[in-house]
């Protein structure tokens, strides 16, 4: 990926102060609860308490380190935003896990979600990360609360579209579960009574659908598939918000490059489209994962969500839920066949409830 590793040099400077913004944010929108991993437990005790307070404010203003790791947010010096992550964390240690789930990852793993702030995050919320359904068994990840700026993120060669402005500021106040990937066929059929109305699948010369995304759905057909499991659909702005997964760019960034970019030839790297698809679906999870832990946000299939279309409003929103009824209902992410202008983070598209394309499918979200 030489394009997107050159533009993460390039602009890793400029990007970080939005960033750090960004992940300043998440952190102090993020639940008062015990840590996951318990990160804030610098003495080992079993709970964040006095003794890590006095330990914290003894070592104020250095690098941490030594017998007790004190730089909780692993920033390079302990400071305000230490003690706001140790008090956010007071109480006994441990992560919970719904009683729908079964833990995969109690902690996230840093090699997926590379921001120390982020994991600070997810952690301060007391639930574990990543977890399978144990209804559907489809995984998925914890997104935290959080505040961002919502809407035109232009590319180098694309513009937004109107319906992308203005940009506003949307806070999302609670955290929620979010498939890792678009549903698959299997988990489809394993809810359906075995049907599979996709077209990339093994009976039309496409073959190991079970792995490849459930498309040619209406949102009806989501509609059952959702009573059925206990699942719901994102909002439009929970979807944008997992999406960026942290970033302000274009493009959501990878583990490797994890600013994100406004370069269109990143893309190939980041998921399945016209130019690397060949046309068709492919299994999930073969392309990195986003800032929270996320696959296939763009391209592969583009993903109904719960609101029907309309236009944004200037004035900042918490947990937008978009209009009651109208015409149509929101796609986004692009798919296997989409240029970059439809796979940015910001961009969206119309399309009537009763669609039923092979190029859109749908990902599911649940309530802690």
């Amino acid at each position: 990926m030489p394009q997107f590793h050159a533009f993460a040099a390039q602009h890793a400077r400029a990007s970080a102060p939005r960033f750090a913004s960004f992940a300043a944010a998440l952190v102090l929108a993020a639940a008062p609860q015990a840590f996951a991993s318990c990160p804030a437990d610098v003495n080992g005790s079993g709970q964040t308490d006095g003794l890590d307070l006095a330990a914290v404010l003894s070592s104020w203003g250095s690098a941490g380190g030594g017998a007790f790791d004190t730089d909780i947010d692993d920033d390079g010096v302990v400071a305000g935003s230490d003690l706001t992550l140790l008090l956010s964390a007071w109480g006994p240690c441990g992560a919970t896990t719904p009683s729908w789930a079964t833990l995969l990852e109690s902690a996230p793993n840093p090699a997926v979600v590379t921001s120390p702030a982020i994991r600070a995050a997810i952690e301060a919320t007391g639930l574990a990360w990543r977890v399978r359904d144990n209804a559907t068994l489809i995984e998925m990840v914890l997104i935290p609360a959080g505040t961002f700026q919502m809407g035109c993120s232009a590319s180098q060669f694309g513009p937004c579209d109107t319906d992308e402005s203005p940009v506003r500021q949307v806070t999302l106040s609670s955290a929620f579960y979010m498939g890792r990937s678009e549903v698959t066929q299997d988990e489809w059929s394993g809810q359906m009574l075995g049907a599979n109305p996709s077209y990339f699948q093994a009976a039309n010369g496409y073959p190991g659908p079970g792995e490849r995304p459930v498309e040619t759905v209406s949102i009806l057909n989501v509609d059952a598939f959702l009573a059925v499991s206990g699942m719901r659909l994102p909002t439009e702005a929970e979807w944008e918000y997992a999406c960026r997964g942290g970033t302000t760019t274009a493009f959501h960034g990878i583990p490797l490059a994890p600013n994100g970019s406004n370069v269109d030839g990143v893309l190939p790297d980041l998921g399945w489209v016209t130019v690397n698809s060949k046309y068709w679906t492919w299994p999930r999870c073969l392309k990195p994962a986003n800032g929270f832990g996320l696959h296939d946000m763009v391209g592969n299939v583009a993903e109904w969500v719960s609101d029907f279309w309309g236009t944004y409003p200037s004035a900042a929103q918490t947990d937008p839920t978009g209009p009651g009824s109208g015409p149509y209902r929101v796609v986004r992410g692009g798919h296997w066949d989409s240029w970059s202008t439809d796979c940015r983070s910001s961009a969206r598209l119309p399309l009537g409830g009763d669609s039923a394309s092979e190029s859109i499918g749908f990902r599911v979200v649940r309530n802690p």
